[in-house]
């Protein structure tokens, strides 16, 4: 069993910056891939940035060079979120993407209860 916790969400103002945490525990043992995701009012969930315990990073165009995703340390990803924009604001998931459990089974996909992030204009 796999648990995430999420934390850093809330209230800022345009142009401000919120950093999120995912801390992952439970029965892994090593992990591959992370990631944040998004989920705005009415619309579908996207991904926001992911990366791979290699550091290989993927970023959703409308956040490149505003947002950054950290590298996998102690089962832990950050979100730094610079330059925030009304448009940023939804409920961010965390994604623990692939992982081996300790079993040394792979496993994929768990998500987290979500943070919410609102940006006032």
């Amino acid at each position: 069993q796999v648990q995430l916790v999420e934390s850093g969400g809330g209230l800022v103002q345009a142009g401000g910056s919120l950093r999120l945490s995912c801390a992952a525990s439970g029965s892994i043992f090593s992990i591959n891939a992370m990631g944040w995701y998004r989920q705005a009012p009415g619309k579908q969930r996207e991904l926001v940035a992911s990366i791979t315990y290699t550091g290989t990073t993927n970023y959703a165009n409308s956040v490149k060079g505003r947002f950054t995703i950290s590298k996998i340390s102690q089962n832990t990803v950050y979100l730094q979120m610079n330059s925030l924009k009304p448009e940023d604001t939804a409920v961010y998931h965390c994604n623990l993407e692939n992982w081996f459990d300790r079993k040394g089974e792979l496993q994929r996909n768990y998500w987290g209860q979500g943070t919410q992030v609102t940006v006032s204009s």
